[in-house]
């Protein structure tokens, strides 16, 4: 999760066209980032290529239905704000919903005053919730930073950043060789899982946004090595 003053990332996943887009405009119009999917499938993609700060998930749901896509969400992040937006009113509907970890269930139609109040109450209460790290056995040094892999956090001072999967795992890869030269070839095997045009092109994109998140402490370089691959610099 991003500091307290930055504007926070929603996942909204809905298949109606018309309300999707209605509502979309009106969570932009309250200051918010939003991700918007049509469909279970791609909403999965879109959680794990970014960092999300909130989920707001409609049950039913073409490819993945919202149940599936926030039990998926919940076991890689059991942080994460999520909220149900349902047509399905029945208490076993909302029970279900609240059991698989939801945070709140909304159901349609919905006021979107109602929903934005509930979206920042949420979000709130989850960064409030971040607390000051201290170093211990899942934690480790990057220069200023504390990276917590098995959490998929980096950490600097009281500011606590959420990563995605691949974010932390191609982090996780060049912290281990530090210092040293890790050859693209190699990266995309052990990330990727394979090596060809897109994943290349994708692996750039990602080494970006390492860059950007580590940005604050001067001491720490991601070089690239022309035609070799990259190295995490991180002054003594």
């Amino acid at each position: 999760m991003t500091d307290m003053n930055a504007k926070a990332t929603l996942l909204y996943v809905e298949d109606d066209e018309s309300l999707r887009y209605v509502t979309q405009d009106n969570l932009s119009l309250a200051n918010y980032q939003v991700v918007a999917c049509a469909d279970g499938q791609s909403a999965l993609e879109a959680f794990h290529d970014q960092p999300i700060d909130l989920c707001i998930i409609d049950v039913m749901l073409p490819k993945v239905d919202g149940f599936a896509v926030a039990k998926e969400i919940r076991q890689s992040n059991s942080q994460i704000p999520i909220l149900f937006l349902s047509a399905k009113c029945l208490k076993e509907d909302r029970i279900a919903g609240l059991k698989l970890g939801a945070d709140d269930y909304v159901t349609k139609p919905f006021s979107i005053e109602e929903l934005v109040l509930k979206v920042d109450i949420f979000l709130r209460r989850s960064r409030l919730s971040q607390p000051v790290v201290a170093p211990s056995d899942d934690l480790s040094a990057i220069g200023s930073y504390f990276f917590n892999q098995v959490q998929q956090q980096l950490i600097y001072q009281n500011e606590t950043r959420d990563l995605t999967h691949r974010e932390s795992a191609l982090l996780g890869y060049l912290n281990t060789h530090a210092n040293q030269v890790v050859k693209r070839e190699e990266i995309l095997a052990n990330i990727w899982g394979e090596d060809d045009y897109f994943a290349g092109r994708s692996l750039d994109v990602f080494i970006s946004r390492l860059r950007k998140y580590l940005q604050k402490d001067p001491a720490i370089l991601i070089e690239n090595i022309h035609g070799v691959g990259f190295r995490l610099l991180v002054a003594e």
